[in-house]
């Protein structure tokens, strides 16, 4: 078990749960309470060199899309105890944000194979975005996100959107599924792998983690109220006249100048970039009830 018990509610999870999984007679053989978030990868590619059969990862989204480079493609699967602000991934996999609920789906021991998104060579869980995306990423401070919470994210996305600049973009499809798509002035353009991302946003009505495929989500520029209808609908999954959806395991992205690239909160890549499904890359222990592309109950 690996848990960042330097992040706002690290600590007093990873003693609870430490001593709810005793309880519950899961063993745990090394646990890693990291005061320094930068020794996660690190950590967690130890563990998983190591033999060990189950990696539980304490944190949020940001936290589990690190760690996936060190478990895609291997035979270890990843249990997860929600610590995030937005807890995107678990919403995904149904897994429950209490940590005794958590705790008993890692009791249960249901493992599922699901995709991952690849950004180059960067793996990833629920979502890539290049616009507004990336630059929220960049307003969300981790004193933003200790004081206000959930609010956080909201908070930084007003603060993205009095500075942004629209932008053009290129999509190309390798794979000839689409023709070539050109946009100017949009918000956002984001590829998403998983079926939620930013607090509880759907990536489209049926997208799911299992489904083969990415959804992209091109978002126009507009006012405030425009803007806000676009939240609107991306909590629903309903359209709007802002938003194009398209479907597709593969898409490179050109924009007009170099952008960065937002993955799952952190700034890790730029454009011009490439993305594509990586099938059925990460084992996740999930609850027995568990149906990709369901709400979760």
């Amino acid at each position: 078990m690996v848990v960042n018990v330097h992040s706002r509610t690290g600590g007093k999870a990873y003693a609870y749960a430490l001593d709810r999984l005793r309880e519950l007679g899961v063993p745990l053989g090394a646990t890693y309470p990291l005061q320094d978030p930068s020794r996660l990868v690190e950590t967690v590619d130890s563990a998983a060199r190591s033999g060990h059969d189950l990696i539980i990862i304490g944190g949020g989204d940001g936290s589990v899309s690190s760690v996936v480079d060190c478990l895609a493609h291997r035979d270890v699967p990843l249990a997860l105890l929600p610590l995030g602000t937005a807890n995107d991934f678990a919403r995904t996999m149904h897994i429950p944000d209490d940590l005794d609920g958590a705790c008993q789906t890692i009791l249960g021991s249901h493992i599922v194979d699901v995709d991952l998104g690849l950004c180059g060579d960067n793996y990833y869980v629920n979502r890539a975005s290049v616009g507004i995306g990336a630059e929220v990423a960049q307003a969300m401070s981790p004193r933003l996100k200790r004081y206000v919470g959930p609010l956080a994210y909201p908070v930084a996305t007003a603060k993205a959107f009095f500075k942004h600049r629209p932008f053009g973009a290129k999509l190309t499809f390798p794979d000839g599924d689409h023709e070539d798509r050109e946009f100017d002035k949009l918000l956002q353009v984001s590829v998403a792998n998983g079926r939620y991302f930013g607090g509880g946003q759907l990536a489209a009505s049926d997208s799911g983690i299992d489904d083969n495929a990415l959804d992209i989500t091109v978002i126009r520029q507009g006012n405030l109220r425009q803007l806000a209808d676009v939240v609107r609908g991306l909590k629903t999954g309903k359209s709007s006249d802002q938003v194009e959806h398209i479907r597709t395991r593969a898409v490179r992205i050109d924009t007009e100048g170099e952008l960065p690239i937002n993955i799952d909160g952190e700034v890790v890549s730029s454009t011009p970039q490439a993305f594509e499904v990586a099938r059925n890359a990460l084992h996740v222990v999930v609850p027995r009830t568990w149906a990709d592309g369901e709400a979760p109950e």
